[in-house]
């Protein structure tokens, strides 16, 4: 048995099986949906009621179905569930979507949204506590990595006379490191900004009085 593992969480919760989330990791993000053909005028859930739903989370849908108070037939399908409803297997489909476009190329459309899903990191609960000091130290350079994405570490040049007005445009994560070069009054001023809003104030750092603005990848970033 596996002490972490990381799995998406629509197959976490359609699996039930014991096991601790210990960290939402933001990315595969998608959805669970319902998604009929494009020609039905839908009015609601009500519609979905003695009709068949072709899906590979049969646990998700039945359980959102006894919720709702809404009687429909599960059909399981594993792999290509969008093309049931035009083949004649199903009515309906309950399954991932990202995009969308493989609901358009089968001629269907979302229409109930039951459930977001992004990739989990789960944890065994019964890890002794060597395996936990473990698990922690993972999840120190897994945040380490995150905090540097989007980051990018600045570098430039400032005559000492226009430092202030420099440093008023820099909304760096802390206050900005200023070091006096061989150059008599010119500092080095390095900071680090979101890469988004490097390009938003790059001509006012030139304008204030900034040269030689250099822009560096951030590996890891230690908060």
């Amino acid at each position: 048995m596996a002490d972490v593992g990381i799995v998406g969480e629509n197959e976490f919760v359609e699996r039930q099986e014991k096991a601790d989330i210990i960290k939402r990791l933001g990315f595969s993000r998608c959805r669970l949906s319902l998604a009929i053909p494009k020609a039905i005028d839908y009015k609601g859930l009500e519609w979905f009621n003695g009709k068949k739903i072709a899906t590979s989370y049969p646990g998700i849908l039945n359980s959102f179905l006894k919720e709702k108070g809404i009687k429909a037939e599960t059909h399981v399908i594993t792999g290509s569930v969008e093309i049931a409803p035009g083949i004649g297997l199903a009515d309906a489909i309950f399954d991932i979507v990202s995009s969308g476009s493989t609901l358009v190329s089968n001629n269907l459309r979302e229409v109930e949204v039951v459930m977001q899903s992004e990739a989990l990191l789960i944890g065994n609960p019964n890890m002794d506590a060597d395996k936990k000091a473990i698990l922690e130290e993972l999840l120190f350079r897994f945040d380490a990595v995150k905090a540097a994405q989007g980051k990018k570490y600045i570098m430039m040049n400032v005559p000492d006379d226009r430092m202030s007005e420099v440093l008023a445009e820099l909304p760096g994560i802390k206050s900005p490191t200023v070091m006096p070069l061989a150059t008599k009054g010119w500092s080095s001023v390095h900071t680090v900004l979101d890469e988004k809003r490097f390009w938003e104030i790059i001509g006012r750092l030139k304008a204030a009085g900034a040269e030689g603005i250099l822009v560096l990848p951030i590996e890891k970033m230690i908060l």
